[in-house]
Parts: structure tokens; C-alpha cells; sequence
């Protein structure tokens, strides 16, 4: 049997999405139990993680499962992820042999990989985490990228539903925000075709030069006109954008136009400190009652201030806690008896 990775939402498939979602719903509510006894899900981290890891290895244990979790360069060998490299450096095991381990010893493995390097044409194809896909004979999950972090996708899908009921038509506002470093775009490209997927209206907020990558525009427009949800909006004021939103998700992400060059754009972002969930832009939304939602970390009073991460509009926690349902529900979908 053909085996199916989860890379991506989209390649996983809307009707899948919506059936990983709907058993979501009943394992949160405690209605299916078991289903993973004697599989072993592998995780390999190449960068710091909390909630993937912890939901993952307690959404297998719950369901009679096993989880190993692997750091390549400290708890493992330091990997080489490029393709007819000469291993005469600091990497001693390559990823292709890795990759083909793991596939014999665990039923699913999971690897997260960030953006490398300095050419952002280059991360974009996520060749770590797709040819680490390619060379495991088993299902690999995507446990975030340079591109994708599906998992939180699935997990801001449950929580729009939760939050706003019947969520066509409503606005969702993803809501660029300034933070110290550059950051990847994952998460907001995730996020954004997260409401997509409801069907939902999507303005992205942003200051001009944070667009991002035009191919995920691209589809967060397409899904969104499948989906049957209103425009895609594009704005470069905060306030603005701010406007009868329903549900404002915070993140900050890097310029691709300065990818890898960090010190560069430091100086482009360092008058947009305005740019940040407050209480006076709250109050601007549908009844002062917007959702907010961050996948976290959250750099506090700097992405978004204290009186809306600790008031009644933060969802923030009831998102993290959906990664684990979303993620057994997953688990069980990729290689579950039920």
C-alpha cells in the first residue's frame, strides 16, 4: 500500500482535513480510546520545540502508544542533509541512511526542520523534510518546515471553529507583528490557509516588504474561493485591517526579501515596533471580541500585550491544547485500528 505523508494540509486533502477535524471533536470530548497500542512514533527535532513535542508524545501514549524523540547533534549523530556531500566535516551520518532506519524501527516518523541557509528560492522547497519523506518507507509528518506547519494548521482550523461557530464568511485578520528576530513564514502561511479552509474572509496585514511568498498567496486566494469564503485583502495598516474582525492570529515573520541576511533586515524592521495586538486595536474589532490567537512563543508586550494575552479575547491556550486533539485524531487517521 502506497503510504501517505502529511507534508502539507493541501496534499493531505481538504476531505481528510475535514475528517481529521470531525475526530478531533470526539476525542477531545473523550468518545475514542485505544487505537495505537504497540505503534512507535519517531520524532526527529533539527530545532527547539515544546508544544509539538509534548503533544505528540502524550496524544501516542494516550492512545496505547510509544513516542522516541531524536536531536540530531545532541541526544544523535549530527546529520548531513545535502544530497553527494563529501561527509569529511562535522556531520557523520546522512539523512538518506537516517531517514531509512527510522522507517524500519517506528510505525510514523516526524521531523521538524527550519528555513537554512541564505537563498530563499532554495528553502522554499523543503527539500529536508521532502527528501527525508523519500527516503522513509514509512508515513512522515511534517512537524513544521521552512513552508508548512500543518499541525498548528489543524489545530487553528478546530479552534476558528470553536471560537466563532459557523465561520463562513467571517473575518479572520492575520496581523504581522515586530519581534527581535527574523522569523519564518510557516505558521502565518499556515495560519491564513487555516481560514481559508473555514471559508472564512482573510485580510493579511503587513508593512510593505512583508509580503509573503506569492505562491502561498496564491493558494490562501485559490482555497478561499473553493471554500467559499469572501476576499483576500491585503493591507499595510494595522488599524485598518483591525476593522469588524472576528478573529485576529498575531505573528511576526522575517522579509523574504532579506532571507538570511539577518543584520539587514533588522535595520528594515526597526521603526515598526507599532506593530503589536493592544487593547485600543481589540476594542476596533467586532464588539471588542475578536479571538486573538498565537501559535506561541509569544514575546509578551512586544507581539502582543499583557492585558490581551490575560483577558477573556485570548485564545492562545485553548489553541495549544488543541494540538494534542488534532494530533491523536492525525495519528489515528495515518496509522490507527480503528
Amino acid at each position: 500500500m502506497t503510504k501517505r505523508d502529511f507534508i502539507t494540509a493541501e496534499e493531505y486533502g481538504a476531505d481528510a482535513v475535514d475528517r481529521i477535524l470531525d475526530l478531533a471533536v470526539k476525542v477531545k470530548q473523550g468518545k475514542v480510546l485505544g487505537g495505537l497500542e504497540r505503534k512507535v512514533m519517531a520524532n526527529v527535532f533539527l530545532d527547539p520545540s515544546l508544544r509539538t513535542r509534548t503533544s505528540f508524545e502524550t496524544a501516542m501514549f494516550l492512545h496505547g502508544g510509544h513516542a522516541v524523540v531524536l536531536e540530531p547533534g545532541r541526544s544523535s549523530w549530527t546529520w548531513e542533509t545535502e544530497s553527494g556531500a563529501v561527509m569529511d566535516k562535522d556531520t557523520v551520518e546522512h539523512i538518506r541512511e537516517a531517514a531509512a532506519v527510522l522507517g524500519r524501527y517506528a510505525d510514523v516518523v516526524g521531523i521538524r526542520s527550519f528555513p537554512r541557509g541564505s537563498d530563499w528560492n532554495v528553502a522554499r522547497e523543503d527539500h529536508i523534510v521532502r527528501d527525508f519523506a523519500r527516503f522513509c518507507e514509512k508515513p512522515v509528518v511534517n512537524l513544521e518546515s521552512a513552508r508548512r506547519h500543518p499541525c498548528q494548521q489543524l489545530a487553528d482550523t478546530l479552534t476558528l471553529r470553536e471560537k466563532l461557530g459557523d465561520t463562513k464568511g467571517k473575518r479572520f485578520v492575520l496581523l504581522w507583528s515586530w519581534h527581535p528576530k527574523p522569523l519564518p513564514t510557516a505558521v502565518p502561511a499556515s495560519a491564513a490557509l487555516a481560514a481559508a479552509h473555514n471559508g472564512m474572509e482573510i485580510v493579511i496585514a503587513r508593512p510593505e516588504g512583508y509580503e509573503l511568498d506569492p505562491e502561498d498567496t496564491a493558494l490562501i486566494r485559490k482555497i478561499t474561493q473553493e471554500r467559499g469564503g469572501g476576499f483576500v485583502h491585503i493591507m499595510d495598516d494595522p488599524d485598518e485591517a483591525m476593522a469588524s474582525a472576528d478573529a485576529v492570529y498575531v505573528k511576526s515573520w522575517g522579509s523574504l526579501k532579506y532571507f538570511g541576511h539577518p543584520e539587514e533586515e533588522k535595520a528594515h524592521r526597526a521603526g515598526l515596533r507599532d506593530w503589536r495586538m493592544t487593547e485600543q486595536r481589540l476594542r476596533s474589532t467586532r464588539g471588542g471580541k475578536a479571538a486573538v490567537m498565537h501559535c506561541l512563543p509569544v514575546r509578551r508586550n512586544v507581539e502582543i500585550d499583557d492585558a490581551v494575552l490575560d483577558g477573556p479575547s485570548s485564545a492562545v491556550i485553548d489553541e495549544a491544547e488543541n494540538r494534542l486533539h488534532v494530533q491523536r485524531a492525525l495519528l489515528l487517521d495515518m496509522i490507527g485500528k480503528l
